[in-house]
């Protein structure tokens, strides 16, 4: 499901593919986010290299990622196997969404859930096995931002980060990898109101449940407790997709509390 880019103006009212400094420079790479040229999860090359393919200075090329930062789209990390990775594709309109998502064949929906359940499964699975005893994780701290976080993009970003980091103590790449792939797909849909009745408490409830299940290194409950987390979510999405048919709001649908 590759999802249209939400048009960012740029401050100094630059034309975005004109390759002129600034904000338009962070809305191409966006761009390229968006139309699946750049993949959740793939490292961008390196800053000297991408101000080239810019006709920037290095220093123009930072702000604009910077930019990328602050929109949740790209994110930097130190270390050896260190750079700057795309995290999540620009974020699309409630309209996008809805129309997408009228085009996606159940059958589809499906058999993208039966993927996010394997990979979501296993990672919390691993990550409860390869847990250090008696050590805490930053897990419960993820799950309390995503409780509290706002409406549409931040709920999407904040449910996101504490699935990443639950595919990051699985110490598996690959897995990681795929989690981010497949949360871009997913979150803007669960968290989009006019699709969505999910609920905040109770996408809490089950976080917490998982952490605890790997914090007290228990791959079997911490794998079942994330296949379950999944389908939830999958009933929420298929059942908004038949309310956009019919016409019923996400809440007469479900009779489920936002």
């Amino acid at each position: 499901m590759q999802h249209p880019l939400i048009g960012v103006s740029s401050a100094r009212g630059t034309d975005a593919v004109s390759g002129v400094p600034g904000d338009g420079i962070a809305q191409r790479i966006a761009t390229a986010i968006s139309l699946g040229m750049l993949s959740v999860g793939e490292r961008l090359p390196p800053e000297a290299e991408l101000a080239s393919q810019f006709g920037v200075a290095v220093a123009t090329l930072r702000k604009a990622l910077a930019t990328l930062r602050e929109q949740g789209v790209v994110e930097t990390r130190r270390g050896r196997n260190g750079g700057t990775f795309v995290v999540q594709a620009p974020f699309p309109t409630p309209a996008t969404l809805q129309e997408a998502l009228r085009r996606i064949s159940t059958v589809a929906l499906r058999d993208f859930f039966d993927e996010h359940a394997a990979v979501s499964g296993m990672a919390a699975r691993l990550a409860a096995e390869r847990a250090v005893p008696g050590v805490r994780t930053r897990l419960a701290e993820f799950a309390f931002e995503a409780r509290e976080a706002s409406a549409g993009h931040e709920r999407s970003l904040a449910d996101s980060r504490f699935h990443f980091e639950v595919a990051v103590q699985s110490h598996s790449q690959r897995l990681l990898t795929a989690e981010q792939r497949l949360q871009s797909e997913l979150s803007p849909f669960l968290w989009c109101e006019e699709i969505c009745s999910a609920s905040t408490q109770l996408a809490f409830t089950e976080h917490l449940a998982i952490v605890m299940a790997i914090e007290q290194r228990q791959p079997d409950e911490a794998q079942r407790l994330a296949v379950a987390h999944v389908r939830e979510n999958m009933r929420l999405i298929i059942e908004g997709k038949f309310a956009l048919g019919s016409g019923t709001s996400p809440d007469t649908a479900t009779g489920a509390a936002a």
